[in-house]
């Protein structure tokens, strides 16, 4: 198999991440890869930081035409949609094999040009746990969001949305950020944030917690729930005597709502951000049902539209799906270290476990197309 990989640039706007750091990268040359790195105007990482550990470097894009076609075509986010066939190995989060909107179009490129994907989300261990994922970020992240809208809209009781963000350069940025933030509304409300949590016990539910507790939110006011607590079935009034209430869970079944309108008219309702770290908005099953749209960093939250009569402190929501993107540097070091291990098996991709199965999962998906787009 080859030993040539490729990291392209990633073109997705905000998206500031990589697949590779200059870490990563140098463990895979010194381990006997070919590794080439686009050059990238948005990356959180400089140019400068590849060229500095021997990577060269090339123009933004050009995997297209000057990739080696024995070469592992190496991203985050999804390729642009374009519609000409693809002749590379990718490995890449495609975002097309649980039949998302236009899944079709972008699977079918694969065999249309011979080539292969190896999507990022499905490399899996021996047990069916991902190899490398975001969720502690994503979680980290969110509940970031959450607090600062938190103290945002106590500052505002006149209305008016949260403003957008930026990727902060490193942790520390965001940790002091989200601090002032939590002493501002400390002062105007005389008291913490009560954050209640789902799926408190997985990697997304972990950086949740994590991110209050290093911002000087006690202990005693995070209330952490996984599988145990939501077993008697929502809605839960605990969500709502909240003031934050952070989503971490992505469901497959149905089950009753976390929260729903019609529980959000209690007399006894603090709750006033939801984060829905999931971003669920088109999932049947989200046990969050009070929005329905996805937003952006940009435009962080999105209100919810409560009954008339109902009492209590305005509500919004934030579902943003690349929240790791707000601390890119430190959420590309996690997943590129935690991935190292499978891409330096793709040398032996034939034989490698994750990457047979991956194989495999792509061609059981390529089974499902139309005769006509297979070809």
């Amino acid at each position: 198999m080859s030993q040539k990989i490729w990291l392209r640039a990633e073109t997705k706007p905000a998206e500031a991440r990589s697949a590779l750091t200059p870490t990563t990268c140098k463990a895979l040359m010194d381990a006997g890869y070919d590794v080439t790195v686009e050059r990238s105007t948005q990356r959180i990482f400089d140019d400068e930081e590849f060229a500095a550990i021997g990577a060269p470097l090339v123009a933004e894009g050009s995997w297209v035409t000057d990739a080696p076609k024995d070469a592992v075509v190496l991203g985050l986010k999804e390729l642009p949609e374009e519609d000409f066939p693809l002749e590379h190995v990718h490995v890449t989060f495609a975002h097309c094999y649980k039949q998302q909107g236009g899944w079709q179009d972008v699977l079918s490129r694969w065999p249309r040009g011979k080539g292969l994907l190896l999507d990022l989300e499905f490399l899996t261990d021996e047990v069916g746990r991902r190899v490398a994922a975001f969720g502690f970020s994503a979680g980290y992240a969110g509940s970031a969001l959450a607090v600062k809208n938190w103290a945002w809209q106590l500052a505002h009781p006149e209305g008016g949305a949260l403003p957008g963000e930026v990727p902060y350069a490193n942790q520390d940025l965001l940790i002091e950020s989200v601090k002032e933030s939590v002493e501002a509304g400390k002062k105007i409300s005389g008291k913490y944030p009560t954050v209640l949590v789902i799926g408190a016990l997985g990697r997304c539910g972990k950086g949740a917690v994590q991110l209050a507790l290093d911002v000087g939110i006690p202990d005693s006011n995070i209330i952490k729930w996984d599988m145990a607590e939501t077993k008697k079935g929502g809605p839960f009034e605990e969500i709502v005597t909240s003031d934050i209430f952070v989503n971490c869970i992505y469901l497959s079944a149905q089950i009753p709502p976390f929260v729903n309108v019609e529980s959000l008219t209690s007399s006894k309702r603090a709750l006033s951000v939801i984060c829905d770290v999931s971003a669920d908005t088109t999932n049947p099953f989200n046990p969050v049902p009070v929005y329905d749209i996805t937003t952006t960093f940009d435009k962080p939250t999105v209100p919810v539209t409560l009954p008339a009569g109902t009492q209590g402190p305005p509500l919004s929501v934030i579902s943003i799906d690349h929240l790791p993107s707000l601390l890119p540097r430190e959420s590309s070091e996690q997943f590129s270290q935690a991935l190292l291990p499978s891409l330096l098996q793709l040398k032996d991709r034939s034989t490698a476990r994750v990457w047979k199965q991956a194989e495999e999962l792509f061609q059981e998906k390529v089974a499902t197309l139309p005769e006509a787009l297979r070809s």
